[in-house]
């Protein structure tokens, strides 16, 4: 399931030319293929978790792939703009109420030990291989089998997951809620994470400065700094318990996340980019050249097993970190009349080492001591700060790419550009790891912030 939600990330991206011929999208409306997704996956997630937890998560995690089966079908079939971008909306519906549940799942079946180390260090391998490999499977299917087949891939997909959970994966009983739901911290939360990616992913077209985007941006922060109000005062169940940020953990954790996906959604963009407007390679060839970065992260969540049987999570945050920077900052050397070979493969393995270190022990980092009864919800908060790390990274960087172009439009400008890019990524990197350093503690030390009731509820945490 992890696999395919991440893929559903990236396949689209290579066929949009042709999806725009196909249905007739004007530039303006054919970016809302995209952001219909990370709208509706961004701002239902935090309610998606709490689903979970409060009904079950194998309950909300089957709901969530037949809304993603069906979704993904009415897509295929769409035959005009508006048909596929509320076909995209559905699917991150979908996402948002599978990807926290199967988390959930897998941090509560694997608790502790070395089969947690495992288990996450699989997880790690199949979300980063959906990013990569939907770049390949998305130019392959848009070049010979057509554009629709982007969207009917999960379908199948889908399909198989749903019987493989229904079989597989035991009925969890829901802990007994704690009150009446926190309806209104859920619409506020909703409100303003919807507003917050779609603040920053509309920058594309209205600068960071613009009136829009000031408004769009101050109104999401209302929103949430209302949300933290209602969530510290209610007497209901809270959609999540602001004590969870107490947890060094838990807040170190989806720091390093945010920065990993900012630093991480920029590149897959600069790269493709460049390979296809700098290099001048086809879409086909161009997915066929993210192969190797999907292999590298096989790799690196490999060794993470192997090392996280003897060694923190901590210093896989940090040594994985460092590796990831230095490969984009190997990537700020592409030349415009490079190649593939000299100029994107090297710094493409290093960077999938060092992502496949990390990913999995930020995960599991982000998701240990929880108390049982708030995985849902952590799981969620942990999947938020990745995408929105993303959307903020994406709109961010490739603004101040297109600074550094300017109005000049030879290769050399626009190449500078995403050398700039590449650069701001490693820099974020570095702060991610900074953020390891100083927030995460050493095994066997409980910070005196952690707050005590979540001791009481679970005694085992372990802060790391």
């Amino acid at each position: 399931m992890q696999f395919m939600v991440s893929l559903d990330l990236s396949v689209v991206n290579v066929g949009l030319p042709k999806i725009a011929v196909a249905l007739g999208f004007s530039p303006l409306g054919l970016t809302w293929v995209i952001h219909a997704y990370a709208l509706t996956f961004g701002g239902l997630l935090l309610l998606g978790g709490k689903l979970a937890d409060r009904f079950g998560r194998k309950r909300i995690l089957l709901i969530g792939l037949g809304v993603f089966f069906v979704a993904s079908l009415a897509g295929g079939f769409a035959q005009e703009p508006g048909q596929l971008v509320a076909a995209r909306a559905a699917q991150g519906v979908g996402a948002a109420a599978l990807a926290p549940a199967a988390l959930a799942l897998l941090s509560s079946t694997f608790p502790s030990g070395e089969a947690r180390v495992k288990a996450f260090g699989v997880w790690a391998a199949m979300n980063a291989a959906g990013g990569a490999l939907g770049v390949l499977i998305g130019g392959v299917l848009t070049e010979y089998a057509g554009w629709q087949w982007v969207m009917f891939l999960s379908a199948p997909m889908s399909a198989v997951a749903f019987a493989l959970a229904w079989r597989g994966i035991a009925h969890d009983v829901p802990s007994a809620p704690a009150g009446r739901p926190d309806v209104l911290g859920a619409v506020l939360a909703t409100a303003g994470m919807t507003l917050l990616v779609f603040g920053v992913v509309r920058t594309d077209r209205y600068g960071w400065s613009s009136a829009r985007t000031l408004i769009t941006l101050a109104v999401a922060v209302v929103l949430l700094a209302a949300f933290i109000v209602v969530e510290r005062t209610t007497t209901r169940d809270p959609l999540i318990r602001l004590g969870l940020f107490a947890n060094r953990a838990v807040a170190g954790a989806n720091g390093y996340n945010f920065l990993l996906g900012a630093a991480m959604a920029s590149s897959f963009f600069f790269v493709s980019l460049y390979l296809q407007g700098v290099l001048g390679h086809g879409p086909a060839l161009t997915g066929l050249q993210f192969l190797p970065f999907a292999l590298g992260v096989a790799v690196g969540s490999v060794i993470a097993i192997k090392l996280g049987y003897r060694v923190a999570p901590r210093v896989l945050l940090i040594g994985g970190g460092l590796m990831t920077a230095a490969g984009f900052a190997w990537f700020s050397g592409m030349s415009v009349h490079g190649s593939f070979l000299s100029d994107v493969l090297g710094p493409e393995i290093v960077a999938s080492i060092g992502f496949g270190l990390c990913l999995g022990p930020v995960v599991s980092t982000a998701t240990a001591g929880v108390d049982p009864t708030e995985s849902g919800a952590a799981s969620a908060l942990l999947n938020s700060s990745r995408q929105v790390g993303a959307s903020f990274g994406l709109a961010a960087l490739s603004t101040a790419a297109e600074h550094r172009t300017g109005d000049v439009a030879s290769l050399e400008a626009v190449n500078d550009g995403y050398r700039l890019g590449m650069s701001l990524g490693a820099a974020l990197l570095i702060g991610a790891v900074l953020i390891a350093i100083v927030v995460l503690r050493r095994p066997g030390r409980v910070p005196a912030s952690v707050d005590q009731s979540d001791l009481t509820r679970s005694p085992s945490v372990t802060i790391r």
